[in-house]
């Protein structure tokens, strides 16, 4: 007796990242777990394949060539609202994962993510608001001060519709001081 599925009840997912030999170990994981799988490497590749049969699940890099993973989530929430999205990026900020779930993202995650995270961030997505994380001392862990600051500017670039002067501006700095913090990593929690 066969335990395959049935190409009929596969579900379907269409993974876009620019990075090739991300998105090809991401599709074929997502084939071994009984995914129909469909890939593309930005915007207009994402959209013809969406349009033409729309998936089930969506992951989409958040950082591509031309448009953004952010214009894309809202082309394909416009297609098919059933559509559920897992952003990815390696350059995550709360500002940008609020922009995600606004425009109809599921969940948003930090690269590297793999298969395993992506099906639980679609699972979480679905579930209820979980209780605040505690530390191990059973306490609220605060982000550090750089970690804070990091997320702060990013929400006001955000604000400023990603104008580097005038987020500059607003956040009272000079635009060259503000390029160099935004050159760094994110600090870590």
């Amino acid at each position: 007796m066969s335990t395959s599925v049935a190409p009929a009840d596969k579900p379907s997912i269409l993974i876009v990242d620019d990075d090739e030999v991300y998105r090809n170990r991401l599709a074929r994981a997502f084939v071994d777990r009984g995914y129909e799988v469909r890939t593309a490497q930005d915007y207009d590749s994402a959209l013809a394949l969406a349009t033409s049969d729309s998936p089930e699940f969506a992951v989409v890099d958040l950082k591509m060539p031309g448009k953004s993973g952010l214009e894309l989530i809202k082309a394909l929430v416009e297609i098919d609202p059933a559509t559920k999205a897992v952003v990815l990026t390696g350059y995550g900020s709360i500002a940008t994962a609020i922009d995600a779930v606004r425009l109809g993202a599921t969940y948003y995650l930090s690269k590297p993510a793999d298969a395993d995270d992506i099906v639980h961030a679609f699972a979480r997505g679905e579930a209820p608001p979980l209780e605040p994380p505690l530390s191990e001392g059973g306490d609220y862990k605060a982000p550090s001060l750089a970690r804070a600051e990091w997320e702060h500017i990013n929400r006001v670039l955000s604000d400023a519709g990603g104008n580097i002067s005038e987020a500059a501006r607003r956040l009272g700095i000079h635009r060259r001081s503000l390029q160099r913090k935004l050159q760094k990593y994110p600090p870590s929690k």
